[in-house]
């Protein structure tokens, strides 16, 4: 291993961005798991949850493996942010505002941060 990938390894603001990002995401899950709670007085379909907790535990992975310096993880997680809120605005037509905050972490924060180690992500 090069002194530039080990130096990029060692970079607090990675890790910290990052931590941000679950931070925030899991601001959804909280949200799953409420609507879980009243999915009765809510009239939610009863398949919902499942779909959504399958997506989330989806994300997590992803998120995981932008840790672990994986391309694939860098790739999946916007894709399953933006099918959990398509999800919640197709079933409940509800506009999850953590899931665009997310996305938006992600994108403008995030990628500063996985672009110049691109190259040395499997």
């Amino acid at each position: 291993m090069n002194s530039v990938s080990e130096k990029f390894r060692k970079n607090r603001s990675f890790y910290i961005i990052f931590g941000l990002v679950i931070l925030v995401f899991l601001l959804s899950v909280n949200t799953d798991l409420a609507e879980f709670s009243q999915h009765r007085e809510l009239s939610i379909p009863s398949g919902f949850f499942y779909y959504t907790l399958g997506v989330d535990v989806l994300v997590i992975i992803s998120w995981l493996l932008i840790l672990f310096y994986r391309k694939a993880g860098v790739i999946l997680f916007p894709v399953f942010i933006m099918l959990h809120f398509a999800l919640h605005n197709y079933y409940l037509s509800t506009y999850l505002y953590s899931d665009i905050t997310v996305l938006f972490l992600f994108i403008g924060l995030g990628l500063l941060e996985v672009i110049p180690r691109w190259n040395d992500m499997k």
